[in-house]
């Protein structure tokens, strides 16, 4: 059984550190078993000799980017003999190749991302790439040091376009913790027969229905789609959907949610239709879980829209 790998992305200064020793801190995910850190990069913040030694945690480093390969790591493995893995990245290295590098008895279990919300429009302004790529990889994401301002920022950069399937939070300086989404509604009234989402509001539709799915099961949605067929889809099935810039021109992608055709006949592939469908929350391999399935009720040509690129701001 391979050995699972807790991994810690973000840039310097982003509270990696802080982070993962309040995880080996916790008995909840220690457990009296052995855990080995690989720190890639060291900031400010260093392991205590007492807490590591409490939890059974041992640390080995590695400086040089061209060193991490899967002979060095697999090393650490014989040496130590960890029950899991906790590896604290370099913010600065390719994370996918990197990851790209673990030897075949290791295996990332989670990947977790941390931001310093007060340098995240620097990092974002001269590393732009690297900083989707910490993003885009994550199953968590959590902004360290964020108040009122940062907060709005960070919202208003569509990180949420980047990763629509990760968990973020914010831990802010005075101490509390929200969730990204918290107490911010779509814009159309989820409560009508038909939900009418115009054009400019796909994005946000796609967001939300992606966060809260529960929230959309047995609702009515009109809006006007691209449409896509996937090899993998149903004979009767196609994705209505729209590109999407996720953050700048060079970073576009196609969103949209499975439609199952049922009576009526697939459309064209790369027509443009104004669908009217029922939402079911289901379990599909290519959501990776459950999502919003449409069930359709009413199809026709439609004029494509004045914008035809969506933006995700929410």
């Amino acid at each position: 059984m391979a050995i699972p790998v807790y991994v810690f992305a973000g840039f310097l200064e982003s509270g990696k550190t802080s982070f993962i020793a309040s995880i080996l801190q916790d008995p909840g995910f220690t457990r009296d078993e052995h855990t080995l850190v690989i720190q890639c990069e060291q900031g400010m913040e260093e392991f205590e000799p007492a807490m590591l030694k409490e939890t059974h945690t041992e640390v080995e480093y590695v400086e040089d980017e061209d060193e991490f390969d899967a002979g060095l790591l697999y090393s650490f493995v014989k040496r130590h003999h960890p029950d899991r893995v906790i590896l604290e990245m370099n913010g600065m290295w390719d994370l996918d190749a990197a990851l790209g590098n673990l030897p075949g008895v290791m295996e990332v279990y989670q990947l977790i991302t941390t931001i310093n919300a007060e340098t995240f429009e620097l990092y974002s302004m001269n590393m732009g790439q690297r900083m989707i790529q910490h993003i885009s990889a994550a199953d968590m994401i959590v902004f360290n040091r964020a108040n009122e301002q940062t907060r709005e920022l960070i919202r208003s950069r569509n990180v949420r376009s980047m990763n629509v399937r990760a968990s973020i939070y914010f831990e802010n300086d005075d101490g509390t913790s929200e969730d990204y989404g918290e107490g911010m509604p779509p814009p159309y009234d989820l409560d009508a027969d038909v939900i009418d989402i115009q054009d400019e509001w796909f994005g946000v539709f796609y967001l939300h229905a992606q966060e809260n799915p529960e929230m959309y099961d047995g609702k009515t949605v009109r809006f006007k789609g691209f449409i896509y067929h996937g090899k993998k889809l149903g004979k009767d099935e196609f994705v209505p959907g729209r590109m999407g810039m996720v953050c700048c021109a060079n970073d576009m992608r196609f969103v949209g949610f499975i439609c199952k055709a049922g009576e009526f006949k697939v459309p064209k592939e790369r027509s443009w239709q104004m669908i009217t469908a029922r939402i079911r929350i289901e379990e599909r391999e290519e959501y990776r879980g459950p999502g919003p399935v449409l069930y359709l009720e009413d199809m026709s040509p439609a004029e494509p829209p004045v914008e035809e690129t969506v933006m995700f701001n929410y």
